[in-house]
């Protein structure tokens, strides 16, 4: 009885629990072959998941190609706005400052000077002519009325133009007068080659982003009247011309800085490669 139960002790080492308390021996484990061979890992291997560190791998790659489409479009719509408002307000570059400064303006100074020197040529014409009628009348002898006749013809003859430039170079009062009347005249003129058809101020108006100062309020009617194409009529004074000139001045600012933000968008798109967006303008018709 005791070998046999060393016997059954040695034997139970080797053999599972349950097979003990149910009083069989264990059985030999076999591997079965269709189990362990090569095609069934190659297909297990197929049917196993990509893991998580593949998936966010492509999962940045497809946000970040995304984000450089949508960065290439925005690029793109910048660029072609830049382009339209270079084109539509390029005429700033014609501008003629020296036409619509008028440096040359005569001031009121010399205009009071010339209108106090026609009145006195006025009044001697008429105290001449006065000597004359009552020389007529027998008021004052012949001779004198001959003197006041006389010396009336030498003061309208100083009056003529031609004769008058003989004795002296100041301006009368009627030529300061035409000098400023063409002066406006060809000012309006210009600016209204400047304007066309579309309304130069009303386009330039776009570009306040790039220049504050054309938001100011002192160019709101100008801004106005050019959207109703009607701005050169209006302008019928110097004061009115030297503001559309100190609105030339600063738009002119503001192309500039329109023209180097393009031209740097430009460049960043060359370096990126973007040739949709690196593209040059089209020539104007």
């Amino acid at each position: 009885m005791a070998e046999d139960a060393a016997t059954t002790l040695a034997s139970g080492a080797d053999t599972p629990p349950a097979q003990l308390r149910a009083g069989r021996p264990a059985d030999p484990v076999v591997p079965e072959q269709g189990e362990r061979g090569e095609g069934t890992e190659t297909t297990l291997s197929e049917k196993v998941p990509a893991t998580d560190g593949e998936q966010s791998s492509a999962q940045p790659d497809a946000d970040e190609e995304g984000e450089l489409d949508v960065e290439q479009s925005r690029a793109q719509s910048e660029q072609r706005n830049l382009r339209l408002l270079l084109r539509q307000c390029d005429r700033v570059l014609l501008m003629d400052f020296e036409l619509l400064s008028m440096s040359d303006w005569p001031d009121n100074y010399s205009l009071a000077q010339a209108r106090r020197s026609r009145d006195l040529w006025l009044l001697s014409a008429l105290v001449a002519a006065a000597v004359f009628l009552c020389g007529l009348t027998g008021f004052v002898p012949a001779w004198v009325a001959g003197g006041g006749f006389g010396g009336g013809v030498i003061i309208l003859l100083l009056g003529v133009p031609f004769i008058r430039r003989i004795y002296t170079n100041k301006p009368s009062y009627l030529d300061l007068i035409l000098q400023r009347q063409r002066m406006l005249s060809d000012a309006r003129k210009h600016v209204a080659h400047l304007e066309g058809d579309d309304g130069l101020v009303w386009q330039c108006a776009r570009m306040a982003r790039y220049n504050a100062s054309l938001r100011h309020s002192r160019f709101s009617d100008m801004i106005r009247l050019s959207e109703q194409g009607v701005l050169p009529r209006y302008l019928t004074k110097r004061e009115h011309l030297r503001l559309y000139l100190i609105y030339m001045l600063e738009a002119e600012r503001a192309y500039s800085e329109v023209q180097q933000v393009f031209f740097e968008g430009n460049q960043l798109a060359i370096d990126k490669g973007w040739q949709d967006v690196a593209a040059a303008p089209e020539p104007r018709t």
